[in-house]
């Protein structure tokens, strides 16, 4: 199947894959295999810390990374929501990295232009939204407190080999138009 993607100009980043404590080790086995057949870099995954303690055997054993992907949600310890989360994820595999998503990052009111500055050897993915801070609200680009445009900055700045990915969350009237707005908001911002 990877030759396939190959072929047809198509280079696949990342597969998604968001590992949950039902998982059994066959279907956590089989998420590896599926990855690694379409030529993934990674595996993303919107997991908990007790599901990435029972993938992080599996990472070892395939040699294969899995970006863990962060929420808002600061009051679940279980969750991957603080830099404290991400440092405990990092502690139990050589493979897992981070999947940063900065507007959940800024809404549960944190520095993502800091944490990148200082981890950016551990960051394999980013997911750009616009948030408010406080649990705020998923907004249009511009409208809230994620700092976009110093991110993208950071990135042409320092030349970090990070894929920044739009991740449209917002409500708005047609999803097309939505993210063609989003991407040019980003083509701004890191000119």
């Amino acid at each position: 199947m990877k030759q396939q993607f190959a072929d047809a100009g198509i280079r696949i980043q990342a597969y998604n894959l968001s590992f949950n404590e039902s998982f059994t080790d066959d279907e956590i086995d089989r998420g590896f295999e599926m990855a690694k057949a379409l030529g993934a870099e990674f595996i993303t995954a919107s997991a908990t810390l007790k599901s990435a303690q029972r993938v992080a055997p599996f990472a070892d054993t395939h040699k294969y990374r899995v970006a863990m992907h962060n929420h808002a949600n600061v009051k679940d310890p279980n969750e991957f929501a603080t830099p404290e989360s991400f440092a405990a994820a990092l502690a139990m595999s050589k493979y897992f990295v981070i999947n940063l998503d900065i507007g959940h990052f800024t809404a549960a009111n944190y520095d993502a232009v800091a944490y990148l500055q200082q981890h950016h050897d551990t960051i394999v993915s980013l997911h750009l939204k616009d948030r408010k801070r406080d649990q705020g609200a998923n907004l249009p680009w511009g409208e809230g407190d994620t700092p976009i445009k110093p991110v993208l900055q950071l990135l042409k700045t320092k030349q970090y080999d990070i894929p920044a990915n739009i991740e449209y969350e917002y409500k708005g009237e047609d999803t097309v138009a939505e993210v063609k707005r989003c991407f040019e908001y980003a083509k701004a911002a890191s000119a």
